[in-house]
């Protein structure tokens, strides 16, 4: 299964909706991935595919400072999962990929 592309993210969070854009991408056989949302750009570490489970990490500082824990599930070009702040509720991701899947 291929996740590569850039996917359009949307997370049902306490203080409302964000909506984000992740692109992901092999560099050296390593999957690896930048996120932009918030009016800023990081980068996005621990990403791993196992089968459909997709999981990643990534730090914000807007709206506030987070470490965001991610865990969706693929399913050709949308995926659905959650999304985890340390000790605060998970929030629900939704997300599709751009212009269908990149081989």
């Amino acid at each position: 299964m291929s996740v590569e592309g850039t996917w359009d993210l949307s997370i049902s969070t306490p203080i409302g909706r964000i909506e984000a854009t992740v692109e992901f991408r092999r560099e050296d056989g390593d999957l690896v991935g930048t996120a932009r949302g918030a009016g800023e750009e990081v980068s996005l570490s621990d990403v791993v595919l196992d089968g459909h489970r997709l999981t990643w990490k990534q730090a914000v500082t807007r709206p506030v400072r987070l470490n965001l824990v991610f865990a969706v599930t693929v399913d050709g070009d949308t995926l659905a999962g959650t999304s985890r702040a340390g000790r605060l509720p998970a929030s629900k991701v939704t997300g599709e990929r751009r212009g269908g899947p990149t081989r």
